[in-house]
């Protein structure tokens, strides 16, 4: 049985995560509602330390910031005017670090990111956050659709578990790792870590 590749690598396309010289960072959805509210996350604090450490290398190295807030019902999930809907104090937004807040998963979707992105002129985006087999995987496939070149953070983003169609549960690590396998396909080169994306 020959060993299987993926679109990207079948098609001969660069696999090296995109450089914090070339790209902008993209942070999606780090809120407290992944911390302590009703969406609360396993093994949230070392995806954040790990988005932490990517925003770090990013200001050092000058890459262009853009903050993505998921904004849901008053006294609800996501609430914006509420603690759950705040982006958690680890990571927020340095001065001069736009935040876009975004009514669903993809955070292209009646936002203005993309006109952000244009302003800003760079055609690759390294993601970070949460949800990675919701939101962070919509809005990695609208980018493709818009002509940007992606790269993911492995342990800088994250999930939780879902209940299988038909019975059972699948565990947020396997749901993480089966979510950027099939974005791996064609949507974006996966980095572990910050320390794997080049300068």
């Amino acid at each position: 049985m020959s060993h299987p590749k993926t679109l990207l690598e079948m098609s001969g396309a660069s696999l090296t995560p995109s450089s914090l010289s070339a790209a902008a960072i993209i942070a999606i959805d780090c809120q407290n509602e992944y911390v302590n509210g009703g969406l609360a996350l396993p093994d949230i604090e070392p995806a954040l330390a790990e988005a932490a450490r990517v925003l770090a290398a990013g200001r050092q190295a000058g890459t262009p910031i853009v903050h993505i807030a998921h904004r849901g019902r008053t006294g609800g999930a996501f609430d914006p005017d509420g603690p759950r809907g705040q982006i958690v104090d680890s990571v927020k937004p340095a001065d001069g670090e736009p935040v876009i807040w975004k009514p669903l998963p993809n955070a292209f979707a009646h936002t203005e990111l993309q006109e952000a992105l244009q302003k800003i002129g760079r055609t690759e985006l390294i993601l970070i956050g949460f949800q990675t087999h919701m939101c962070v995987s919509s809005t990695a496939r609208a980018a493709l659709d818009l002509g940007y070149r992606c790269t993911i953070v492995d342990q800088a983003s994250g999930t939780r578990d879902l209940p299988m169609p038909g019975g059972g549960i699948i565990a947020a690590p396997d749901l993480h790792r089966a979510s950027l396998a099939a974005l791996a396909d064609r949507f974006a080169i996966i980095a572990p870590t910050a320390a794997d994306l080049p300068a």
